[in-house]
């Protein structure tokens, strides 16, 4: 109890500078634990993992979908009216 009635006499700018230590210190070590942490997942990282589709696959079966895109927005721009021009 004396350290905390030592650290409440003392003057605010040093009460201040004493947080903002002790904030800068915690601030470094979860740093340094982040980075290990992210150091870590990089090393065991395995591009095998991700199931990305193949660009090839994609190309294949383009063409199939553009006619029938195609054909619903004709459909829908039969189906809206037309404005009338105005001179």
């Amino acid at each position: 109890m004396k350290f905390l009635e030592k650290l409440q006499n003392l003057p605010e700018g040093k009460r201040k500078a004493i947080l903002w230590s002790a904030v800068v210190i915690i601030g470094l070590c979860l740093l340094i634990f982040y980075i290990k942490n992210i150091r870590q997942k990089i090393i065991n990282f395995k591009l095998e993992e991700i199931k990305l589709p193949s660009f090839q696959e994609e190309i294949k079966t383009l063409p199939d979908k553009i006619p029938e895109e195609f054909k619903q927005i004709e459909e829908k721009l039969k189906e809206t009216p037309q404005p009338t021009p105005t001179t």
